[in-house]
């Protein structure tokens, strides 16, 4: 198979040396990237801004911007049978970007944030994405539910969530801990373990939700 993941956050400029982000690692999308090719998958890793390493044999595709991954899967996600959208995208963005860098001169100051684009939400519709397709919900109450309605809503055929509030997983963390939501409304946890570990997981629900879609075109 060939798989798009996207990983990391997006940065948003508020002028030259500003910017709106998340505390996102990139460590989720770049193991399932590297499980993904160990399984013997084609990969592209669309990629925020992060400090750690690619995996070898990988195609990467490097972006700053939600607007920049939004072009970005959109040239790639056609050549593929799935799609990870692991990437913690900003929701907002700075409705103006200061040409110079903003200087301290009153107590206090107004943002006005505009929405991005919706990468995930664009994938059936105005990508046209046929494949398998599997978003994460970074969620900080009712995890189950939130994540159940994000897979409704988006088409997706799984939602990987996960409580960023739970101490030593999620975000900056080497550790996650999920719960697959499915399109049929079922849900599989898995238990805290490594985020390599938890990304093969993942690597096997995605071949057999692969194999399944195959089976039923026949």
């Amino acid at each position: 198979m060939k798989i798009l993941i996207t990983a990391g956050p997006t940065r948003e400029a508020l002028d030259p040396v500003r910017y709106l982000s998340n505390r996102s690692s990139g460590k989720m999308g770049y193991a399932l990237a590297e499980a993904a090719r160990d399984a013997g998958h084609d990969v592209v890793l669309v990629t925020g801004p992060v400090s750690i390493t690619p995996p070898d044999k990988v195609q990467v595709v490097r972006v700053e911007s939600a607007a920049e991954m939004f072009e970005a899967v959109r040239t790639h996600l056609s050549a593929c049978d799935v799609a990870i959208f692991a990437a913690a995208v900003a929701d907002y963005r700075p409705a103006e970007v200061a040409p110079q860098k903003i200087k301290k001169a009153t107590d206090e100051l107004v943002l006005h944030l505009v929405r991005t684009p919706d990468i995930l939400g664009s994938a059936r519709g105005e990508f046209g994405f046929k494949g398998v397709l599997v978003g994460f919900a970074a969620e900080t109450t009712d995890l189950i539910a939130h994540a159940q309605d994000k897979c409704l809503r988006k088409r997706c055929d799984l939602i990987v969530a996960n409580d960023v509030s739970q101490p030593g997983i999620g975000f900056d963390s080497s550790d996650n801990a999920v719960t697959l939501c499915f399109a049929d409304g079922t849900v599989e946890p898995i238990a805290q373990a490594s985020k390599s570990a938890i990304a093969r997981g993942i690597v096997t629900v995605v071949e057999r939700l692969q194999k399944h879609r195959d089976s039923a075109r026949d």
